[in-house]
C-alpha cells in the first residue's frame, strides 16, 4: 500500500519510519521476538493489577494496550509486513480504547511501564547496540503517541459532528414527526447501524407506537401496527442494553422481524426524569461490540432527541391554540360586525322611524293650533326641533356604525364620508390621499375601515395635532395605511403597555389576524416640557400593511341594511351631509 492510498495522519506517522529506521526496527523485531510472550505476560499482570477503569472492560483494554507495545511490533515486522500494519493497528485500538473511556493519560503510563520492562532485557542482551535500539525505540513510540492523539481526535471529534447535526436538526425540523425521523436516521449513521427504529408511548402508555423508522429502502413512515405494552417490558426496555440474535432472546424487540435479520440490536431509552417515554432501537447484520463511549453518545442523544420532541410537541401544541384563538377572534370580529349591523338596523328601522312620527305629529300639532296660543306653538316647536337633532344624531350613529357607502360605493368613497365627519366635528386639518384603490374582500375594507375609524378617534381624544395625513394604496397584493399627525406624542412601549389601552391593543390584533405589519412611530418633543396644544412634539405616525386574499371569505360581514333614509324630512329641517 502507498501512502498515498491511506490516511493524511496515517501518512505522516509511517514516513517517519525511514529507511534507516524501518532496517532497526526490523532488527528490534529479531531481537524481542522471542521474548515477546514474556514481556506481554508481565505486562498484562501489571496491567491487571493497576485495576483500569471502567472494570467491566478490563481486558479489552489491556488487549488494547498490548497491540501497542513495540513487542506487538516486532510480531507484525517479523510476519514480512510492513510497519504501517502496525501503524494500523495503533490507530484502530486508538479509537477503541477512546470508546472505551480509558484517558490518553493512562495510555501513555501504560506504554511507559512497558519501557520499563524491555529496558533491562535490551541492556542485557545488546549492550553494544542499546543506543541504536534505545533511538529506534524513541522513534517508535513517537509514531504510536502521534497515532493515538489522532485516533482520540477522531472519536471526539466525531462525537462533535453528531450532537452539531442533532443542533441543527432540532432547529431546523418543521414538525415533530420531521424531527423524530432526522433524529433517527443522523443517530443510525453515528453508530454505523443496518437499522433503526423509534418508539414512542401512547397517552394511555399501554402500547409503543412506532413514529420514525431508518431503513435502506424505506420510505422513513410507520407501518407497523402498535407493540402492546407491559409492567414487565417496560421495565426492562426502561435501561440501556445490548441485544445478542439470533440467539438471544428476542422479547425486547419491538419488531419481531428483526430477530431473523439481524445479529445485534441496540436499545436506548428515551427517559425525561426518571420516567420512560420511548425507545430506540438499532439493528446490526454483522456482531458490533457496544462500547461505552457509543452508550453515553447514544443515552446523551436519545436525552437532546426527548427534550426537542416536547419542545416540539408543545410549539405544535402552542400553534394549534393559537390557530383556534386567531379563529375565535375572526369570529368575534365578525359577531362584532353583525352586532353593529343589527344595533344599526334596529335604530333605523324601530326608534328612527317612531321619532319620524313623533315629528311629524309635532308638526301637525303645531299647525292645528289657534294663533292665540302662541306660547303652546314656541314648547312645540321647541320639542319639534330637539326631535329634529335627535333623528339627525342618530343617522350620524347609524354611519359610524355600519357604512351603507362602504359596500356600496366602496373604500374610497367610505373613508371620503369619514374624513368629512371628522372635519365637521374637530377643528383639525385633515388630508386623505388615495392611491389607485380597486374593489378589495369585504372583510380586508371593513377591516382598513376601522382602522381608520380608530385612528381619527384616538387624535380626537389625544393627540391635539392641528394636521392629519391620511394615506390608503394598494398595490402588489398588500394595502398599505399611513396615518400621521403633528400632535404631542407618546412613549409607544408605555401605551402598548397599558392594562387600560385597548385603543392600540386592538388596531394591532385586526392586523395580526390577516397577518400584515403594524408599527407605530411617535415622538415627544421633550419628557419634562408640558405637552399641549401650544407645545407639540413631533407627533405620531402609524404604518399598516395588510395582504389581500386573493378570495373574499365565507363570512359576509357586509350584509346589506336599510338603503334609504329615516324618511323624507320637510325642507324646514337642516339634514346633515352624508
Amino acid at each position: 500500500m502507498q501512502l498515498t492510498e491511506i490516511a493524511p495522519e496515517l501518512a505522516d506517522a509511517a514516513d517517519v519510519l525511514s529507511d534507516q529506521l524501518r532496517v532497526h526496527l526490523q532488527r528490534l523485531a529479531v531481537f524481542l521476538l522471542p521474548h515477546a510472550e514474556t514481556l506481554d505476560r508481565k505486562f498484562l499482570a501489571k496491567l491487571k493489577d493497576r485495576h483500569l477503569e471502567p472494570r467491566e472492560y478490563e481486558p479489552k483494554i489491556r488487549q488494547a494496550l498490548a497491540a501497542l507495545t513495540p513487542g506487538a511490533a516486532a510480531r507484525i515486522l517479523a510476519s514480512g509486513h510492513p510497519p504501517l500494519k502496525f501503524i494500523e493497528q495503533v490507530e484502530y485500538n486508538g479509537r477503541r480504547l477512546a470508546k472505551l473511556n480509558l484517558p490518553p493519560s493512562v495510555v501513555v503510563e501504560a506504554l511507559q511501564q512497558y519501557d520499563a520492562l524491555l529496558t533491562p532485557l535490551l541492556r542485557e542482551l545488546r549492550p553494544n547496540e542499546y543506543a541504536n535500539l534505545q533511538w529506534v525505540r524513541e522513534q517508535l513510540h513517537f509514531c504510536v503517541t502521534l497515532t493515538l492523539n489522532n485516533a482520540y481526535y477522531q472519536v471526539r471529534e466525531a462525537e462533535t459532528q453528531a450532537f452539531y447535526e442533532l443542533f441543527r436538526i432540532e432547529l431546523e425540523s418543521r414538525n415533530l414527526d420531521e424531527l423524530l425521523r432526522r433524529f433517527l436516521e443522523a443517530l443510525v449513521q453515528v453508530c454505523h447501524a443496518d437499522a433503526g427504529h423509534l418508539y414512542l408511548l401512547n397517552d394511555r402508555r399501554s402500547a409503543w407506537v412506532l413514529r420514525a423508522k431508518a431503513e435502506p429502502g424505506e420510505d422513513g413512515r410507520a407501518t407497523l401496527a402498535d407493540v402492546p405494552n407491559g409492567p414487565a417490558k417496560l421495565k426492562m426496555l426502561s435501561q440501556s442494553r445490548q441485544i445478542s440474535l439470533p440467539e438471544g432472546s428476542g422479547r425486547l424487540l419491538l419488531d419481531p422481524g428483526w430477530k431473523d435479520k439481524f445479529k445485534v440490536c441496540w436499545s436506548i431509552p428515551l427517559a425525561a426524569r426518571g420516567r420512560t417515554a420511548g425507545v430506540m432501537q438499532f439493528g446490526f447484520s454483522k456482531s458490533y461490540e457496544w462500547l461505552p463511549r457509543e452508550q453515553e453518545l447514544l443515552a446523551a442523544a436519545a436525552e437532546r432527541c426527548l427534550m426537542a420532541a416536547e419542545k416540539a410537541r408543545l410549539m405544535e401544541n402552542l400553534a394549534a391554540s393559537e390557530e383556534q384563538i386567531r379563529q375565535l377572534a375572526e369570529h368575534m370580529l365578525h359577531v362584532e360586525e353583525m352586532e353593529r349591523r343589527r344595533i344599526s338596523r334596529e335604530l333605523h328601522d324601530e326608534a328612527g322611524q317612531s321619532l319620524l312620527c313623533i315629528r311629524l305629529q309635532m308638526e301637525l300639532l303645531e299647525q292645528a293650533l289657534p294663533a292665540e296660543h302662541a306660547e303652546w306653538i314656541g314648547k312645540l316647536r321647541e320639542a319639534r326641533d330637539l326631535t329634529e337633532r335627535t333623528i339627525l344624531e342618530m343617522r350620524r350613529l347609524i354611519a359610524a356604525l355600519s357604512p351603507a357607502v362602504l359596500e356600496q360605493l366602496g373604500l374610497g368613497a367610505a373613508l371620503r364620508q369619514l374624513v368629512n365627519r371628522f372635519r365637521r366635528l374637530q377643528p383639525i386639518r385633515v388630508r386623505l390621499l388615495l392611491g389607485r384603490l380597486r374593489r378589495l374582500p369585504q372583510h380586508t375594507e371593513i377591516i382598513v375601515y376601522r382602522l381608520v375609524q380608530e385612528c381619527c378617534n384616538n387624535i380626537a381624544k389625544h393627540a391635539g395635532a392641528t394636521s392629519v395625513n391620511i394615506s390608503v394604496r394598494s398595490a402588489d397584493g398588500w394595502v398599505r395605511l399611513a396615518v400621521e399627525d403633528n400632535g404631542v406624542g407618546f412613549k409607544v412601549e408605555e401605551a402598548l403597555a397599558r392594562k387600560d389601552a385597548f385603543g392600540l391593543s386592538g388596531m394591532r390584533e385586526r392586523v395580526a389576524l390577516l397577518g400584515g405589519r403594524f408599527e407605530i412611530r411617535s415622538h415627544p418633543r421633550n419628557g419634562n416640557a408640558r405637552l399641549d396644544r401650544r407645545n407639540p412634539g413631533r407627533g405620531t405616525k402609524i404604518l399598516i400593511s395588510l395582504p389581500v386574499a386573493k378570495e373574499p371569505p365565507a363570512l359576509n360581514l357586509m350584509e346589506p341594511i336599510a338603503a334609504k333614509p329615516i324618511g323624507k324630512l320637510p325642507r324646514r329641517v337642516r339634514a346633515v351631509p352624508a
